[in-house]
Order: C-alpha cells, then structure tokens, then sequence
C-alpha cells in the first residue's frame, strides 16, 4: 500500500487485526470494518460505505510509556498470529487464546486492553504528519495527502481515483479529537518504532 493511503489505515483499523477485532467481543473503534486484510496480510481499504458512528465507541485513555513499549514489543507475536487468519475468518478459540497469551506476556491484563491502547494510539498517529514527524491532526494529514495525490503524475487514472475516493471518505469522518493531550507527545516520541506496525512503511 503506498504511504500517502496512511491516514485510511491508521486512522480506521490497525496492522493486521481488522479480521479478529471485529468479532472479538469489547473491541475498539479501529475494528468495525473499515479496512479489510488484503493479500499477504497487509491491509487495503474496504469497499466505500457511509462511515458507521463507531468511533464515539472509542474509550480513550491516557497512554504510559509502559504500554507503548509493549505493544511494540509484542508487535512481532501478535503480526505472526493474525498474518495467518484468511480475510474475513472467524478467530476460534486456539487463536483467541494466542492473542490473550501474547497480550499477558507483555504487560497487558487482557487482549482487550492490549486492543484498546492501540486503538489510542492509532488515534493519535493518524494525525501526525510523516514529514515533519508532529502532530497536525488527521484532517490536516488526510488533507495532506490528498494534495499529494492529485499531484502525482505516475498514479494511473483509476489508481488515483481510487486513493481520492478513500481519503475523501476518511476525511468526512477523520475520528474524534485526542483527550489526552499527553499521549500525543508519547506517540510522537516513540514514532520510528510505531511506524511499521501502524502500517506506515506498507507497499
């Protein structure tokens, strides 16, 4: 996926868990099928829908560094379970307990909680601006990139279409305002390390 189709992945579903979130009971706002796994486990969008009011679902929370450091360090367990899902496959009970598994070794009481800071986090990311690495908010972000595609000349007619009919969509509804003013100076700090598994570097 290339990188100007950021703020659809991040803002609206994180790495590669779209598949189980969305039938995992508690799950977060980033899980209600706004994005769809693709081939070779990586994400593209779903088909075009009127944006659901899921995101009010989201719980925010204020992030601690010990959080952020453990979904970055459970990032690779977590990635080599749901990379194995088909698209649109129902987690059974042997993957849920894997999930849980991985979420208790690193830190975290449930999946759930593990589901729910990513989710903040994914809140905040969407709104930080690649570039210049600062957060902007997503509106600003997704704005963004849409001038970017409009000016890129090497993207066929449909390609591009494609790309601006999914970030105008994601801009009708670029999520909620971050409460935690704080977490935003986490995210942003620790931005290296969260890119790949929000899905910044995805083809």
């Amino acid at each position: 996926m290339r990188a100007f189709l950021r703020p659809v992945v991040t803002s609206l579903s994180i790495a590669c868990l779209a598949a189980v979130l969305a039938v995992l009971p508690g799950s977060g706002a980033f899980a209600q099928g706004k994005m769809a796994p693709a081939q070779g486990g990586k994400m593209a969008p779903a088909p075009a829908a009127a944006p659901p009011p899921a995101q009010q679902q989201l719980k925010q929370i204020a992030l601690t560094e010990k959080q952020v450091d453990g979904v970055i360090a459970a990032s690779k367990d977590m990635d080599a379970i749901t990379m194995k899902l088909k698209p649109n496959a129902k987690p059974d009970a042997k993957v849920i307990a894997q999930l849980e598994a991985v979420a208790k070794k690193n830190g975290f009481a449930s999946y759930d909680e593990y589901n729910n800071v990513m989710d903040n986090i994914g809140l905040v990311f969407a709104g930080i601006d690649p570039a210049s690495k600062k957060y902007v908010g997503a509106e600003a972000v997704i704005k963004s990139e849409i001038a970017q595609v409009q000016a890129d000349k090497k993207m066929s007619p449909k390609d591009k279409k494609q790309a601006l009919d999914d970030l105008n969509m994601a801009l009708k509804d670029p999520g909620p305002e971050v409460q935690n003013k704080g977490n935003i100076d986490l995210v942003a700090k620790n931005y290296d390390k969260l890119s790949p598994i929000m899905g910044e570097n995805q083809q």
